[in-house]
C-alpha cells in the first residue's frame, strides 16, 4: 500500500515542483517525514503503523527527492559529479543505519528511540531547508525555453500545463533511454541486493550469519566503490566508465555465480560492488540534462517508469520458483547488457 499510494502522489509532487514553490514542498515533506517517523516509534498497532508508512513513503519522495532535484539544478555542469556525492551520501546511510541501531541497543535503547530521534533530525534538517535559498529553476515550454536567455525570470506554468509537458516528455525517445537504462541498471543494485542474502542460504547454502556477512561486504563495498566514483568522475567521461564497468561487469558476475567456494564468491561480489558504483548516478544525471529547467518533472517521468520495474522483482521470483533461484539471477544479466547496447556514443 505505501509504495502504490507513492507511485500516484510522487510524480504529481515532481510535476509541481517544476511550477510552484518547491522550498515549500520540500520544508513540508521534511515536517510530515518527521511526524511519521514520531507515529511509528509511538505506535502498537498495525494500522497505525500502516497509516504512518502510507503518508511517509509520499513525504519522503518531496524531501529527499525534490531535494536532489534542487542539487541538480544547483550546478548543471556537474551533475554527474553531484549525483556522485549525493549516491555516497545514500550508502553511508545505508551502512551507518544498521551500525547506529546495533550501538542504540548496545547501551540499552530501542528501535522505537531511534526512530523517534530520527524524527527530531528530520525536524532539524525541514528548517534548514527553510532558510535555505534554492536556485531559480525553469519551468517553460520547450518554444519559450529555447529563446529565453539565462537574464530571463522563469515564466511560470500552470499544473496542467507542467502535466502535459511531462506528457511529451514521456514520449522523446532521449528520456525514454535514459529511464529505461535506469531500469535496467537496477537489475546489478538494487534488485541483486534484494536477492542476495536469500541466494546464499538458498543456494550457495550457507547459514544466516554467513549470508549476512556478504550482505556486510556487498554494502561496505558499495560504499568504497560509491567514495572513489566521486574523484573518477573528475578524470573521465561518465559515459566511458559505465561502458566499461558494464563489460567487466557481464564478465564477473557469471563467474559470481558460478564460483564453488565462499572465499572466491565474496570477492567477486566485491568486485561487483566496486563495479557498479555510479551506474545510478551517471545514469540519473543524464536524465537531468536531457530535461533542463524540469528537474521535477524528471523525478516524475522516471517514478512512472518506476512502475514497470517494480515488477521485474515479482517476474524473477516467478521464474525462480519454476527453475529456482539459482537460474532466476542469470537474467540479471540483461543490466549490463543494456547499458552496453543502449548507451550512446557521446555525451547528449
Amino acid at each position: 500500500m505505501p509504495g502504490l499510494v507513492s507511485a500516484v502522489v510522487e510524480p504529481i509532487l515532481g510535476v509541481l515542483a517544476d511550477v510552484w514553490r518547491r522550498r515549500a514542498l520540500i520544508v513540508a515533506g521534511g515536517i510530515v517525514f518527521g511526524l511519521t517517523l514520531l507515529l511509528i516509534a509511538l505506535g502498537h498497532h498495525f494500522w497505525a503503523l500502516m497509516v504512518a508508512f502510507v503518508v511517509q513513503y509520499p513525504a519522503s519522495g518531496a524531501f529527499v527527492s525534490l531535494s536532489q532535484a534542487a542539487l541538480m539544478d544547483h550546478d548543471p555542469a556537474r551533475r554527474e559529479h553531484n549525483m556522485a556525492r549525493w549516491t555516497f551520501a545514500g550508502s553511508v546511510g545505508v551502512v551507518g543505519g544498521p551500525l547506529i541501531l546495533g550501538a542504540a541497543m548496545v547501551v540499552g535503547g530501542t528501535w522505537r528511540e531511534l526512530f523517534a530521534a530520527f524524527g527530531a533530525v528530520s525536524f532539524l534538517l525541514a528548517g534548514a531547508a527553510l532558510r535555505h535559498r534554492f536556485p531559480n529553476h525553469r519551468h517553460p515550454s520547450d518554444e519559450r525555453s529555447a529563446s529565453a536567455g539565462p537574464e530571463d525570470d522563469p515564466t511560470p506554468l500552470t499544473f496542467a500545463e507542467g502535466l502535459r509537458n511531462a506528457i511529451r516528455a514521456l514520449r522523446r525517445r532521449d528520456v525514454l533511454r535514459w529511464i529505461a537504462l535506469l531500469q535496467f541498471s537496477d537489475l546489478m543494485l538494487d534488485v541483486l541486493y534484494g536477492f542476495l542474502a536469500l541466494y546464499f542460504v538458498d543456494v550457495a547454502g550457507l547459514d544466516a550469519s554467513q549470508a549476512g556477512l556478504a550482505v556486510l561486504v556487498w554494502t561496505g563495498v558499495g560504499l568504497v566503490g560509491d567514495f572513489l566514483i566521486i574523484p573518477l568522475l573528475e578524470r573521465i567521461p561518465g559515459l566511458a566508465y559505465l561502458r566499461a564497468s558494464a563489460a567487466l561487469v557481464l564478465v564477473i558476475f557469471p563467474a559470481f555465480l558460478l564460483a564453488p567456494w565462499l572465499g572466491v564468491k565474496l570477492a567477486l561480489l566485491g568486485t561487483l560492488g566496486l563495479l557498479n558504483a555510479g551506474w545510478y548516478a551517471i545514469l540519473m544525471a543524464h536524465l537531468y540534462a536531457a530535461m533542463p529547467g524540469q528537474s521535477g518533472t524528471a523525478l516524475a517521468v522516471n517514478n512512472v517508469g518506476g512502475l514497470a520495474g517494480s515488477l521485474i522483482p515479482l517476474g524473477l521470483g516467478a521464474v525462480a520458483q519454476v527453475a529456482g533461484l539459482g537460474a532466476a539471477l542469470w537474467l540479471l544479466l540483461a543490466g549490463p547488457i543494456a547499458l552496453l547496447v543502449g548507451l550512446p556514443r557521446r555525451a547528449e
